[in-house]
């Protein structure tokens, strides 16, 4: 049933104009530089970049062998490294480490699932995934996953491929089963940039079952379009989706699955292509007045309603997903990244928007509530300045929700790159930056923080450096934020 504007406006009325608190991260405010700094959280007022000696685990420590800063007490741990560590294969492993997962491993382990963000013909990497046997979709395609294998004491690490033949490989996201779907970041057709199959679909990788994952195929029914994310609402079924693209900017979507559907381990594999329906999102704000653009929100706590629209043609045979849609028909939003469920929701990024949006910011983050249908805007990030300086963040990408309260936020960004935390009360606080310059003394450059995660009980936050490919493994003394 469709929730109309009217019904929505009332009900905005009668919540007080709609700014309704939802999940345990509540509203959280901005990180330094910020646009509409005011926050409609009680306590968040004040509160807004790294001050408050009680807030995080203090200043950044640079590391002597330029990798990691980390607050004192904290320590890293290389898990993977391209060119360095091997396969089981012998083989290296692959680079631009992207989207990642944990998973509970047999005799305390962790299992980690290892996107890989390689777009392309193979030729055009060093070390892309190795086309193991079975494993294969495109055998032209340079992407994929790996299994990365961690024992109890991080002591022993063992890597294999979780899928290869796919291609740019980016985010994802766990189901609720324990399985990992990996997103093609492409719309590359067969006889385009050297591929030989269609691509920009989902795959589902087991990290427990490896025969589970021979004879890879896609999960058509989710659409063919440039993926991020994904994520489950366990309760109802529906997969959430984010797309990144421009021109015109790109979609969240929604995936209803077919009636009595269950899911489960490989059940999304036995879907037919045209199975459930794949929406796209119509917001309104609580006059009822239509919303084209995410980046129209310009404080911390809007919240718009949302209608869901149905895709016309799916597998985009010849008008991508998203050109679909004419102008007033659907709301859109620039880079839309990471995505988290937690709070009975779906936490949702859209990296940045310039001049290909509305109004220019330097990242939000979204709280989509599926009982209410409703989007609030929890993370506003200002446009920063000055990205080469230390201090402000921007980009947000992959995030996660912390056992220790809060969302964990990878940089995506201009400049210095950081891993950040924002609290409930509406602050933020550094946990680490990377020192790796990939660039020069004279021009400096750092790549991107991927696959932000915690390990399954809590102890462990492991993350990526995407180029040239590195998997850490941080630990030190975390405290509940408040």
């Amino acid at each position: 049933m469709s929730l109309s504007r009217r019904d929505f406006a009332r009900r905005s009325a009668y919540t007080g104009a709609g700014f309704a608190l939802v999940g345990s991260a509540g509203v959280l405010a901005t990180a330094p530089g910020a646009l509409a700094a005011e926050a409609t959280g009680e306590g968040a007022e004040g509160h807004h970049g790294h001050g408050g000696s009680s807030l995080g685990y203090g200043p950044l420590i640079a590391d002597p062998k330029g990798i990691l800063a980390l607050p004192e007490g904290f320590r890293y741990k290389i898990i993977t490294r391209t060119g360095e560590t091997k396969l089981e294969s012998g083989e290296s492993t692959p680079s631009n480490h992207d989207g990642t997962a944990t998973f509970e491993g047999s005799r305390g382990a962790t299992l980690l699932v290892n996107n890989h963000e390689l777009g392309g013909p193979r030729a055009n990497w060093p070390h892309p995934v190795p086309l193991a046997e079975g494993l294969v979709y495109d055998p032209a395609a340079s992407g994929g996953c790996t299994v990365v294998e961690v024992s109890k004491h991080g002591d022993h690490v063992t890597e294999w491929v979780g899928i290869a033949g796919t291609s740019t490989n980016c985010a994802g996201g766990r189901t609720p089963w324990g399985t990992w779907l990996t997103c093609e970041e492409t719309e590359d057709k067969a006889g385009q940039n050297g591929m030989t199959k269609d691509h920009g679909y989902v795959f589902e990788v087991d990290p427990h079952d490896r025969k589970a994952n021979r004879n890879p195929k896609p999960i058509k029914a989710l659409g063919r379009y440039a993926h991020e994310a994904v994520v489950v609402d366990p309760k109802r079924g529906h997969l959430y989706l984010t797309e990144d693209a421009s021109g015109p900017n790109g979609l969240l979507y929604r995936w209803v699955p077919p009636h009595g559907f269950e899911h489960g381990r490989g059940k999304l594999d036995t879907l037919k292509d045209d199975a459930g329906v794949l929406q796209a999102p119509k917001c309104y704000d609580s006059g009822g007045h239509f919303v084209d653009d995410l980046s129209r929100a310009t404080r911390t706590g809007t919240v718009y309603g949302v209608d869901w629209e149905p895709v016309p043609d799916r597998d985009a045979k010849s008008v991508s997903v998203r050109k679909q849609f004419k102008d007033g028909e659907i709301t859109r939003a620039r880079k839309l990244e990471g995505m988290w469920w937690a709070d009975g929701g779906a936490y949702i990024v859209s990296s940045y928007a310039r001049e290909e949006s509305p109004v220019q910011h330097d990242g939000q983050v979204w709280f989509y509530d599926p009982k209410r249908r409703t989007l609030t805007l929890k993370v506003l990030l200002g446009v920063n300045p000055d990205p080469s300086k230390d201090g402000a963040f921007d980009g947000p990408d992959n995030i996660t929700v912390s056992p220790y309260g809060g969302l964990v936020i990878a940089e995506d960004g201009e400049g210095v790159q950081h891993l950040f935390g924002a609290t409930e009360d509406g602050r933020t606080y550094p946990i680490a930056r990377n020192d790796l310059n990939i660039g020069s003394a004279e021009e400096p450059e750092f790549s991107e923080f991927t696959g932000v995660v915690f390990s399954p009980d809590g102890s462990t936050l492991y993350a990526n450096i995407q180029v040239p490919g590195i998997m850490l493994a941080i630990t030190g003394p975390w405290r509940r934020q408040r």
